[in-house]
């Protein structure tokens, strides 16, 4: 009996060494982590020496490359080091096509082929874009998958019939005609057409959400509320507070924190600038501003709920003190500027309206909006950020009868 039992003994022994020496055996065959990415790019239908950048990409403010090269044979190559995944945006042919790709540590491949259009002016698109060898592109195309089914429910509503209502009552609220604007907007098929839009926004809101909560502890969250927000509101900074300290500590983290909680730019003064109004004229802020106090250079969007919601304090501000010498100057942030002119008729402001050529914005480093400055007479900002019961208080302080 105990011969059988030292022989078990002896069995499990020789079975546990043996385990033991199969695992050091794979730690010694397994190959180890990369510590470099490598992007190979193959790309048919374009020109050899068109140009290819690596290009930052999931921020909020326009990236110069951090590599750049030319295709040759039809082939580039990128090398580098990374912390942890970053997106990046292949661009080619001085911005005017791009491949995004999510880079880690490891071997990618990317293909593609390319072609030049000179329709609306020169452009290149691409089709059969395959992206190979990083894990973390693979994830990032799961877990946004859902876009497509967006883009599906926004063609879906946008029929023909209410894109031609659309353009009539963007015609007749150019042309000052309230009367027909508002007849057109209370026919059922436009009653439709806000009833489907709203629920394609409720839908991109949750989906949005959803996928952001998701990866909240890890650096996919923040990295997430970057992409799936062109920029940021207060609403959004309860979003960005549900991160664990390694989300937060991360690189993406750390650019969403920034954007969200931007530099004070309190003291400095600002720069002389030219922006277009809704009819295309041009204007010189130092016209807009000339002879007054105080000015609150306000930049929002048709599409910011908290900046609309702002507007009826911003008019009662400016019933109250523009006699006595306080201007607002409004600056839209939007890239579509229907939907801007849209807002404009349904807001009416009474003070000057313009919109962002990209580089006002920036040059006040706007990372989130609605964003406000108090400038007085000099130009030098006093004050920011100053909304609702704030903006009267300080506005009663300066304006002192």
């Amino acid at each position: 009996m105990n011969t059988i039992k030292y022989k078990i003994l002896g069995l499990c022994i020789c079975l546990f060494v043996f385990s033991n020496n199969t695992q050091a055996q794979k730690k010694k065959t397994a190959a180890p982590a990369a510590t470099s990415y490598t992007i190979d790019g193959t790309i048919t239908g374009l020109a050899d020496g068109t140009a290819v950048e690596l290009v930052p990409g999931a921020t909020h403010s326009s990236e110069s490359p951090i590599a750049k090269t030319i295709l040759k044979d039809g082939k580039f190559t990128f090398t580098g080091k990374l912390n942890e995944p970053r997106f990046f945006y292949l661009i080619f042919g001085k911005n005017k096509g791009s491949i995004a790709v999510m880079t880690e540590n490891a071997k990618i491949s990317v293909s593609a082929q390319g072609s030049v259009s000179t329709q609306e002016g020169e452009y290149i698109s691409f089709k059969d874009v395959s992206v190979t060898g990083s894990k973390s592109h693979d994830y990032y195309k799961k877990e946004t998958a859902f876009r497509d089914e967006l883009e599906k429910d926004y063609t879906a509503y946008h029929t023909k019939e209410s894109n031609e209502l659309s353009k009539l009552i963007g015609a007749a609220r150019k042309d000052k005609n309230t009367k027909t604007a508002d007849s057109l907007q209370n026919l059922p098929v436009w009653k439709k057409f806000e009833a489907d839009e709203k629920a394609f926004f409720t839908k991109v809101e949750k989906t949005t959400n959803d996928v952001i909560t998701k990866h909240k502890d890890s650096w996919w969250g923040p990295f997430f509320m970057m992409t799936q927000y062109s920029y940021f509101t207060p609403e959004q900074k309860p979003i960005y507070e549900q991160f664990s300290d390694v989300a937060k500590k991360s690189y993406y983290g750390q650019v969403a924190d920034k954007d969200l909680n931007p530099k004070s730019l309190i003291g400095t003064s600002v720069a002389a600038f030219n922006l277009k109004d809704k009819d295309g004229k041009p204007y010189n802020v130092k016209d807009i501003v000339k002879g007054k106090k105080y000015i609150l250079i306000d930049f929002w969007a048709s599409w910011c709920g908290p900046c609309r919601k702002e507007i009826p304090n911003l008019k009662t501000a400016y019933a109250e003190y523009a006699a006595k010498g306080f201007e607002i100057l409004s600056i839209s942030i939007d890239k579509d500027e229907k939907a801007w002119q849209k807002a404009l008729g349904q807001e009416n402001m009474q003070w000057p309206n313009l919109h962002d050529d990209d580089k006002v914005s920036k040059s006040f480093n706007v990372k989130a909006i609605p964003a406000t400055y108090l400038v007085d007479s000099k130009g030098v900002i006093i004050s920011d950020n100053l909304r609702g019961a704030a903006l009267e208080e300080k506005l009663k302080e300066l304006l002192k009868s």
